[in-house]
């Protein structure tokens, strides 16, 4: 069961979470124009994967580019753009994403990836969520991938949304820590 566990983890992370992302911005049907912005970028996977789909357009990635994870820093994201033929497309910025330094209605697309739940408090979870909606212009989509629990409570906060479970390739070791999506549309 570990090995089965380590197995699926190391799938996940490598390959399988990027699959499902592709699928995902390839389902956002985006035009090439738009401005994306994904909270808690970290080194830039989903990133790099939106600014492919954006060769008129601009990815912004924030995080707080904490020592806790080896390498999470903007130098290496932005050396990950540069690598992937993307880096005049790709900015990054130091953000709070309970408190994002942009005016409303500043962004086409919002993406986050298992970011939101390792926020320590239910009320700031939820702020980051608002904060994504705020600077969404209205028709804005947003695309979150949490833990299931968080997505559904994202959701409820809202109001609106439609959650999907990605499924295996988005396990991390098993079922019992499946990620899923809301996507919800700024209204307006």
């Amino acid at each position: 069961m570990l090995l089965a566990s380590a197995g699926i983890y190391l799938h996940t992370t490598l390959r399988g979470k990027l699959r499902v992302w592709e699928r995902e911005l390839d389902r956002a049907a985006l035009k090439g124009d738009e401005r994306l912005l994904d909270l808690g970028c970290g080194r830039g996977a989903v990133l790099i994967e939106a600014a492919r789909r954006l060769p008129a357009g601009r990815a912004v990635g924030v995080d707080l580019w904490t020592s806790d994870q080896s390498g999470n820093r903007p130098e290496a994201t932005l050396a990950n753009a540069a690598a992937a033929g993307v880096a005049d497309q790709v900015e990054v910025r130091t953000a709070d994403i309970t408190a994002l330094p942009f005016p409303d209605d500043s962004f086409d697309v919002v993406t986050s990836a298992l970011v939101i739940h390792n926020i320590p408090t239910l009320q700031a979870r939820l702020r980051a969520v608002d904060e994504a909606m705020r600077v969404l212009r209205p028709g804005g989509q947003l695309l979150i991938a949490d833990i299931s629990w968080a997505a559904r409570k994202y959701a409820a906060h809202l109001g609106q949304g439609t959650l999907r479970g990605l499924g295996p390739e988005y396990w991390y070791g098993g079922p019992w820590f499946g990620v899923t999506l809301l996507r919800a549309v700024k209204e307006g």
